[in-house]
């Protein structure tokens, strides 16, 4: 989830998808979601060379390689790097920040990013790199979370303790603002998902490795009595848990 640019705390967010790199494609339905929509933007484009910036398990990287493409699946997270590998997911993996892509200026035809420029700290530096290893008539594709998003687990917890415990994301002018120097589009939708109880929606984000991460980790934040606090503040809808997410969809095109 996005830190908007304030204080991203690299180590930590590593450490949490490390972590996740086993349970994460069991929780990550909408993430698949969200990808295979994304990964439909980029079917026509008839580039080889493949960058998956944020490959996470390697889904998508095998996704794309599945389509005939070229794939360097690269992640910040060595847990899920070293957990592509193992399933060979990719045809070659990089361990890095996509703030700074260990690649050569032009090396890939198309960069794939899915749900995960939201966890850099300066959103217009991370595409301007992905536009800069992105050869000329090759395209950007990356999916994002905008403001809103988890709004109701914020909005709970601010009734329990008075704070929020979810990361910031960036309101929709500023994604549109990082793009503005470029040839590009974009898709903005809502997607709301539900659960059938707190734990179960606190489950699903832990093994995602989308914790809290502003400033680290919080220690005890699910303790029993403040589960239960949580669960009684939280918004039902026809008896269930809801969560919403605000996605960003957008294509650049490297001119």
């Amino acid at each position: 989830m996005t830190l908007a640019g304030d204080g991203v705390n690299k180590p930590a967010v590593a450490a949490a998808f490390s972590r996740a790199a086993e349970s994460y494609d069991a929780a990550a339905l909408l993430q698949r979601e969200v990808g295979e929509r994304l990964l439909g933007m980029g079917l026509n484009h008839p580039g080889q060379q493949l960058l998956d910036a944020g490959c996470g398990t390697g889904y998508f990287s095998r996704r794309w390689r599945d389509q005939g493409k070229q794939v360097t699946a690269l992640d910040l997270a060595p847990g899920m790097l070293a957990f592509a590998r193992q399933r060979q997911a990719a045809d070659h993996y990089l361990l890095g920040d996509i703030e700074q892509i260990p690649l050569p200026t032009a090396a890939v035809d198309i960069s794939f990013s899915s749900l995960v420029v939201q966890w850099c700290g300066d959103l217009p530096r991370a595409l301007a790199e992905l536009y800069r290893v992105t050869r000329p008539g090759g395209v950007i594709l990356f999916s994002t979370l905008a403001a809103g998003s988890l709004h109701q687990l914020g909005d709970a917890w601010q009734q329990v303790d008075g704070e929020r415990h979810v990361n910031d994301f960036l309101p929709l002018a500023r994604i549109a603002a990082a793009c503005g120097a470029y040839r590009h589009r974009l898709q903005a939708e809502w997607q709301t998902l539900e659960y059938p109880d707190v734990m179960a929606l606190m489950r699903s984000l832990k093994g995602i490795g989308a914790t809290h991460l502003h400033q680290g980790r919080e220690a005890g934040l699910l303790s029993r009595q403040r589960l239960a606090a949580l669960q009684a503040a939280y918004p039902r809808h026809r008896g269930l848990f809801p969560l919403s997410y605000h996605l960003i969809y957008g294509v650049i095109y490297r001119d």
